[in-house]
């Protein structure tokens, strides 16, 4: 197994992941988010690139069962249901819905990758539980840190380098390109506060300035969520990992 990090998705043409692995984050927040939505019993999580698209699939409202969901720079979008708090993704609220997500990073990146042979979402909720299914699969892996509006992303670098350390516990002989080796040594080098880390990122701060430090504290817990995310068909469902023969729950 190979493994490949790439620090933003940007310059690269969307068949370029055609019949690979992949594996997208964006810690703060929307990956974070789609974990959570589906956790708490969303039916499935529709990533797009655009507002102008996310208006267009939510007009087929399928009577009332679909969540408008998204955010620029942080804020709810006026007309949406939902920002990009993982906090407003309640049981209650998402349980049984399909979610419509707009995000400035995150979502643009789960769509560039639209091609992949199969394409995971991965934050630091459940970062063991994708790490084990990774390793399960045994495929080389291409992880994608979405960024920010293009540039490098901290958080999400450090979250690629925590899941390639988890991988590593059960498959020690994994191949690393120099990125996923970078991010290794990156990861190592913030010790184990990942809360102190996101207070420190541009991004975390940012966030902070607009209130949303509840979020960064979610954001921050370590492989407490079992929930994977496959994307297929458009859309994002969570993965059975039970052997049931479903291929999602």
């Amino acid at each position: 197994m190979k493994l490949r990090v790439l620090f933003t998705p940007n310059n690269l043409e969307e068949l370029y992941f055609t019949n690979r692995t992949s594996v997208v984050i964006d810690v703060l927040r929307a990956t974070t988010t789609i974990v959570t939505a589906l956790k708490n019993g969303a039916r499935e999580v529709i990533p797009v690139a655009t507002v102008d698209f996310a208006m267009k699939v939510s007009g087929n409202n399928f009577g009332g069962m679909n969540l408008l969901g998204g955010e620029r720079n942080t804020k709810m979008i006026e007309g949406f249901n939902l920002g990009n708090s993982p906090l407003e993704y309640k049981e209650e609220i998402v349980n049984g819905k399909t979610v419509i997500l707009y995000t400035t990073n995150g979502t643009r990146a789960i769509v560039k990758a639209k091609f992949s042979e199969n394409l995971f979402i991965c934050c630091f909720n459940n970062l063991t539980a994708v790490a084990s299914h990774l390793v399960t699969l045994n495929k080389d892996v291409e992880i994608i840190c979405s960024g920010t509006n293009g540039f490098f992303s901290m958080e999400d670098v450090v979250c690629a380098g925590k899941l390639i350390a988890e991988m590593m516990k059960a498959m020690p002989d994994i191949q690393l390109y120099d990125s996923a080796k970078a991010s290794l040594t990156i990861s190592k080098s913030f010790g184990k506060s990942i809360l102190k880390l996101l207070r420190e990122t541009e991004h975390g701060k940012l966030l902070l300035e607009n209130g949303f430090e509840d979020d960064l504290k979610y954001c921050s817990k370590l492989s407490n969520i079992d929930t994977i995310p496959y994307f297929v068909s458009g859309s994002i469902k969570k993965l059975d990992v039970t052997g049931s023969g479903n291929l999602f729950k």
